[in-house]
């Protein structure tokens, strides 16, 4: 059952500042969505944005604190806690979570997406090691492809080669943020580039961010970039199956978020001195350019897309 209109009405605001201070990226893309739609959306993403920051210590993905591991195994079972009371239908007051609760019941999306995300911070906070790309991979999809999912359910898919589709866009978007973010997550312990690709260069996990490294790891980025290319162009294939608007704002999103590797590629290994982001002008041209990319996928099919071969496959979730 829904909430009571007022008191929707407030955890969607609280869900329209939360992404207005996340994710100017995303943001941008997101107006482009059908009212009910963007309601759901924006209130998916608080509580996405907020457990984030719980983990990490930050605010809307910003301003870490430099002792953010102290306590961070009481913060993550404090969001499983709040998690699974919302999930049960309980609301606790605190916006983030009873925006997850409204949005779950509402699009009924099953209970092992949101748990599957909370899999992610736990890798975090374990401090897991990536040795294969597969396993980078896993931890994308459990900190963005799952999100992904979630989104596209939100939209109204359903079809599981299109939620597979979602899946790919978000860890897409993974691959992209560590890429973008390799440097800074190194400095703050955070290390999620595969060994396997490491070693073909000659480098380790232990030696990677060293400056004299700079320029092999460069290498290694754009081989992740190269990964997250093939996710992104799988990706477009589920856009069909999405109403024209949600399939505008995902093309959108996707467009800026691929710009944002490809600055990356441009700007070599000094890219990384300074934050790697789109100016508004260009997320305009991008958005723009986003709306071809949805009038072609009017015309097609995912039943006509080639086969996911090679690409991480998502888990099982159950009805």
């Amino acid at each position: 059952m829904r909430v009571h209109a007022a008191d929707a009405t407030e955890l969607v605001q609280f869900g329209e500042q939360s992404i207005a201070r996340g994710s100017k990226s995303f943001g941008m893309a997101a107006t482009l969505f059908k009212p009910q739609v963007r309601a759901d959306v924006v209130m998916l993403y608080a509580w996405c944005r907020h457990a984030d920051d719980l983990i990490d210590g930050q605010a809307f993905g910003h301003d870490q604190d430099p002792a953010f591991r102290k306590g961070q195994h009481g913060r993550l079972e404090d969001l499983k806690r709040r998690t699974a009371a919302v999930l049960n239908g309980e609301r606790i007051g605190d916006p983030a979570f009873d925006g997850l609760g409204e949005v779950v019941r509402g699009n009924d999306i099953p209970h092992r997406l949101p748990e599957d995300l909370i899999t992610g911070f736990e890798m975090d906070v374990s401090e897991r090691d990536y040795p294969t790309l597969t396993d980078t991979l896993t931890y994308c999809y459990h900190v963005a492809g799952d999100v992904g999912v979630m989104m596209a359910m939100v939209m109204g898919a359903r079809r599981a080669d299109v939620l597979d589709r979602a899946c790919d866009l978000g860890i897409a978007f993974q691959l992209t943020n560590i890429a973008r973010d390799v440097m800074d997550d190194a400095h703050a312990g955070r290390r999620y580039v595969p060994a396997d690709l490491l070693a073909r260069r000659g480098l380790t996990p232990d030696d990677y961010d060293a400056p004299e490294n700079r320029a092999t790891l460069f290498a290694v980025v754009c081989d992740m970039l190269d990964e997250a290319d093939r996710y992104y162009a799988s990706a477009q294939w589920g856009l069909s199956e999405l109403d024209w608007r949600s399939a505008w704002a995902i093309a959108s999103a996707a467009r800026v978020y691929r710009a944002i590797g490809e600055k990356l590629r441009r700007g070599g290994p000094g890219a990384w001195e300074r934050r790697i982001a789109t100016g508004l002008g260009a997320k305009v041209w991008l958005i723009t350019l986003a709306l071809g990319d949805t009038i072609g996928s009017r015309f097609r099919s995912v039943d006509d897309a080639p086969a996911r071969r090679g690409l991480y496959t998502r888990p099982t979730v159950p009805s």
